[in-house]
C-alpha cells in the first residue's frame, strides 16, 4: 500500500498503462500489417510468392496481434492491482481511474476478435 497519500502516484500508474495501451495497439497494427503483406505481395507479384511465405506472413501477423492483446490485457490487470493499493486520499475528487482498465479489455478483447476474424477468413 502507498503511504505517499499524493494524487501524483494514481497518474504515473495511469501513464504508464497509457503507454502499453499505445505499444499494444502498435504490435496489434503491425501484426495486421504483416498478415497482409503476404497477400499484397501475391497481388503486385504473384510469380515472386509462395505458398510458405504467404503462409509465414499470416502466421507471424497472428502472432504480433495475439501479442499486442496480451500486452493489453496484462497491463490493464497489473494497473488494476496497483488500483487496490491506492488509499482514497490518492484519488482527486470525482476522478474515475477505471476508464484506463475498460479501454485496456477493450483493446485485448478487439485483438483477439482479430484473430478470430482473420482466422475464419483464412479457413473460407
Amino acid at each position: 500500500m502507498s503511504e505517499l497519500r499524493d494524487p501524483r502516484v494514481l497518474f504515473a500508474a495511469e501513464r504508464t498503462l497509457l503507454a502499453w495501451n499505445r505499444t499494444s495497439l502498435s504490435l496489434i497494427a503491425f501484426g495486421f500489417i504483416v498478415e497482409r503483406a503476404g497477400l499484397l505481395i501475391h497481388a503486385i507479384a504473384p510469380a515472386m510468392a509462395n505458398t510458405a511465405q504467404i503462409r509465414l506472413t499470416f502466421w507471424l501477423g497472428l502472432v504480433f496481434i495475439a501479442l499486442g492483446s496480451f500486452a493489453s490485457a496484462y497491463s490493464a490487470r497489473q494497473y488494476s492491482t496497483v488500483l487496490r493499493t491506492l488509499a482514497p486520499t490518492e484519488y482527486p475528487l470525482g476522478y474515475s481511474a477505471r476508464w484506463g482498465l475498460a479501454v485496456n479489455y477493450i483493446v485485448a478483447l478487439l485483438g483477439l476478435l482479430l484473430i478470430f476474424a482473420l482466422l475464419g477468413w483464412r479457413l473460407l
